[in-house]
């Protein structure tokens, strides 16, 4: 299962996660998603800390959308390593993000 939430927005948002003087701009980021992109996102990042395999996805986001209770941005912003989750989410589910990475470095 691919995830249904732009790659563009994932690296997005590692890389503002990455900026630790920012969190008002990560939180305000992922608030505007709409709730399958919030998902999606709590699911890539639950693969990526091993919470779940990446043959496990689409039960990682069943669990994503049934367990929803905190706002997404709340919840995300309070996971520790939160953009290396991400990174490692994208890679286990072998997702190419040059691309993505290079439009947010053309910047």
């Amino acid at each position: 299962m691919t995830p249904e939430i732009s790659i563009k927005k994932v690296v997005h948002i590692i890389f503002q996660a990455r900026e630790r003087g920012r969190p008002g701009e990560v939180h305000a980021f992922i608030d505007a998603l709409n709730d399958d992109e919030k998902a999606h996102l709590v699911a890539i990042a639950w693969v990526g800390r091993g919470a779940f395999e990446p043959e496990d996805y689409a039960e990682a986001l069943e669990t994503a959308f049934a367990e929803a209770t905190t706002p997404t941005a709340d919840y995300l912003m309070g996971m520790p390593h939160l953009s290396e989750n991400l990174e490692a989410g994208l890679e286990a589910l072998e997702i190419d993000v040059t691309e993505a990475e290079e439009d947010f470095y053309d910047r």
